[in-house]
């Protein structure tokens, strides 16, 4: 279905994104991170959040490392500001790129079982459904982060994957 290749291109990818995204989110004033959007997540910061949130839980259940604790409900908030978010952001790209960098592809052909909070029970998927998912689930909020970047007024990050630059 899937290759490790692709799966680190697509670590890429999310670094590439997650770089650029941290420069027009410094930018934004704490009120306007926070401002209520009217997004599922809230505000930019809560959509961020959720974002970081969901890429960690992500990495701890494939890598079996720390994971950040809550659910979806409390997602928005794992971080209290911006400050931290780059900080913690950048914490858990490292991990990406580390274990999309040593991924194999014979794991990508087999199946894969985690507990799942939203669902209350174990849960088992193909291996390459769950992180195409992980990657899918990351391109979704930042194309609502976009939306609500420039609904400020700013600028958004280029999405384009066929603009990846070759060193990120």
């Amino acid at each position: 279905m899937i290759t490790a290749a692709y799966t680190q291109e697509m670590a890429r990818y999310n670094h590439w994104q997650n770089s650029q995204l941290k420069g027009f989110l410094s930018s934004l004033s704490q009120d306007e991170l926070t401002r209520e959007c009217g997004a599922f997540f809230g505000s930019i910061l809560g959509t961020a959040n959720h974002l970081l949130w969901g890429d960690w839980i992500w990495m701890s259940r494939f890598d079996k490392g720390q994971g950040p604790g809550g659910g979806i409900p409390e997602s928005k908030s794992v971080c209290a500001d911006i400050s931290e978010w780059l900080a913690l952001r950048d914490t858990v790209d490292t991990r990406i790129s580390g274990w999309a960098a040593s991924l194999p592809d014979g794991q990508l052909t087999g199946s894969f079982t985690w507990y799942s909070a939203a669902k209350n029970a174990d849960v088992t998927k193909p291996y390459a459904q769950c992180v195409m998912h992980f990657f899918n689930h990351q391109t979704h909020h930042r194309g609502q982060l976009h939306q609500m970047l420039t609904e400020t007024g700013s600028a958004a990050p280029v999405s384009d994957l066929v603009f990846l630059p070759e060193e990120v």
